[in-house]
């Protein structure tokens, strides 16, 4: 029980990251991914709200009619995202005005709808809760990454630190949504070399974290 918990806790971080595998919440990480600030904050938010939203809804799964279980969810995340915005413009103001209209639109991350669906429905608070845990450190580890290598080649600074030599000799276009792109590339392909492939899902609807929201999860393709 304890290793098949460690597997759910630490399969987000690698095996299925939720961004360099699974290519979700892509929107989020290219924009906030500039400085490394506004990453770790936007990871932090985004892991909170997963957490919550997967908690409760393991809490109520088994009383929640099929047929209304899109709009319970967005109850839930949307309930954690105007906590956890209303938390952040009171004691982090900086970071509120950074990440702007992206801390809102957490309530639609393919991260969490994806997670609620699949797993939190499916299994026991302690279970759900890991597995948020675990998807929102690989998320926020994604972001870090991508911003660590933006903003130091992009500005010559790091967490607002300016670094000797990369400050006079940065490359201005990595903080722009080019350079984003392109380092989001890079990092998917170190990820793929460094699992070998092993993290492929299989193609069409049925290997689709988020077949539900079109209604093709239930059938494993599209109608």
């Amino acid at each position: 029980m304890k290793t098949n918990r460690l597997s759910i806790l630490s399969r987000g971080i690698i095996r299925e990251n939720p961004v360099l595998v699974s290519v979700l919440g892509i929107c989020p990480t290219l924009a906030t991914s500039t400085n490394v600030s506004s990453a770790l904050g936007m990871g932090i938010a985004t892991t909170f709200v997963l957490t919550g939203a997967n908690v409760s809804i393991s809490l109520i799964r088994k009383i929640i009619p099929d047929k209304v279980r899109i709009p319970c969810y967005i109850v839930f995340i949307a309930g954690f995202v105007t906590l956890i915005k209303m938390i952040i413009e009171a004691y982090a103001y900086p970071l509120y005005q950074a990440l702007g209209i992206f801390l809102p639109l957490i309530t639609v991350n393919c991260i969490i709808f994806a997670r609620v669906e699949i797993f939190a429905k499916k299994n026991t608070v302690l279970d759900s809760a890991l597995d948020a845990l675990g998807m929102g450190a690989g998320f926020t580890l994604a972001l870090i990454a991508t911003a660590t290598i933006r903003e130091i080649i992009g500005s010559g600074t790091w967490f607002g630190i300016k670094l000797p030599v990369l400050q006079n000799f940065n490359i201005p276009v990595l903080i722009m949504a080019p350079g984003g792109f392109v380092v989001f590339g890079l990092l998917m392909a170190i990820m793929n070399k460094a699992t070998k492939g092993k993290n492929k899902r299989e193609a069409g609807c049925a290997g689709c974290p988020t077949a539900f929201i079109c209604g093709a999860g239930n059938n494993g393709g599209a109608k």
